[in-house]
């Protein structure tokens, strides 16, 4: 079976985005992108909420001649990946998607038990807490950055929930971010 993971940026308290609705605190780094190359090379699939669909279409838009090796070869291995979109709003979507036409734990169920290679992503906090919520993590990827940003949208939901978790591994990059890779412990 097909294990569902999370991966995403946090500051040291906790937060995706600022109090201005920003991530400008997350910096540049060459090691850190390489590592996000790297981790999308074991996808088989992205689930998106329209928010994070909406950005990431940038990847499919941008002139390739205004972007460096790695941005051209995560460009293209982010292109060529299958997304589903998740959205109350979206009546289309372009590119490699598709928008999902069941529920979450339906679209979840079916893609989990789907022979298909490679894990199933999840991308955006609102759709991780929606999927959380249903107890289908099987592993979570935080990279924490070194900065406290005192506000802001919140990487996990405040569902009142416990959730125990067992470290995989540890790994420090070249601009004091640390990622965390946990398995859920069922």
């Amino acid at each position: 079976m097909r294990k569902v993971t999370y991966s995403m940026g946090m500051s040291l308290d906790g937060y995706i985005v600022g109090p201005d609705g920003g991530f400008q605190w997350t910096g540049p780094s060459q090691e850190l992108f390489r590592s996000s190359i790297d981790e999308v090379r074991q996808v088989g699939i992205h689930l998106l909420g329209r928010r994070i669909y909406e950005a990431m279409r940038y990847w499919e838009t941008v002139d390739p001649a205004t972007l460096d090796e790695d941005q051209l070869e995560w460009r293209s291995l982010w292109n060529a990946l299958p997304k589903l979109v998740f959205s109350r709003s979206l009546t289309e979507v372009e590119g490699n998607h598709d928008l999902a036409t069941g529920t979450l734990a339906e679209e979840l169920d079916r893609l989990r038990h789907d022979d298909a290679p490679g894990d199933i992503a999840i991308a955006g906090a609102d759709l991780a807490a929606q999927v959380a919520g249903l107890g289908l993590i099987d592993e979570y990827y935080i990279r924490t950055f070194p900065v406290l940003v005192g506000g802001g949208r919140p990487m996990f939901a405040q569902d009142e929930r416990q959730v125990d978790l067992e470290l995989l591994s540890t790994r420090s990059f070249d601009n004091g971010v640390v990622g965390l890779r946990y398995r859920v412990r069922r």
